[in-house]
């Protein structure tokens, strides 16, 4: 179902998040994002010639982790080719610290640590979420088959209570997880 209509306005700006997961030939995948700011009026930049007409990235950047089963980061790269200002390229390089991590709870809180403020570029730590998410979505069937169940969602473990539709009492944790089911015991719509 698509949003109620909106009030008359004026578009302005679109941000493009768009993620790719590959599996290699070597048994590591390939997680790739992108992420594109536009607005759809000339903006002034000294930096890019006077002006960022509309219709142009602000920012263009891209991230590629290279990892394992186990989400373990075997490389990183990472590139600026568009942004407000000559020297935002330069940080790109830094993500390369990301090898030899693990993509594991607690991921966004250590992407804060290591690229907090002028340790990092705001716009590709941003990107690091999306990828985390779609490394998860990328490897679901290959981690399936490792563990031996190739038709039934991931261990119930991590994913309980991880969202609504995962509440240790929905229908969908009784159906694939019926050992981690646990009915409601009181009134908690109050």
């Amino acid at each position: 179902m698509p949003l109620p209509p909106s009030q008359p306005r004026k578009h302005l700006h679109t941000r493009h998040v768009e993620c790719h997961g590959f599996e290699r030939e070597d048994g590591l995948f390939d997680i790739e994002g992108r992420m594109t700011d536009i607005k759809t009026y000339d903006i002034d930049n000294q930096d890019r010639g006077g002006q960022i007409k509309a219709g142009e990235p602000i920012h263009n950047m891209s991230i590629r982790l290279t990892m394992d089963l186990d989400f373990n980061i075997h490389g990183v790269e990472a590139v600026i080719d568009d942004s407000p200002f000559n020297i935002c390229p330069s940080i790109a390089s830094r993500l390369k610290m990301l090898e030899g991590k693990q993509i594991k709870p607690g991921w966004n809180r250590m992407l804060k640590e290591l690229f907090a403020g002028s340790q990092g570029c705001t716009h590709l730590t941003e990107l690091l979420g999306p990828i985390a998410t779609t490394a998860f979505q990328a490897t679901g069937t290959a981690r399936r088959k490792r563990e031996g169940n190739s038709s039934r969602p991931a261990a119930a473990g991590r994913l309980i209570n991880s969202c609504h539709a995962l509440s240790q009492s929905s229908e969908v944790v009784q159906r694939f997880w019926p050992d981690s089911y646990q009915p409601e015991t009181g009134d908690s719509e109050r």
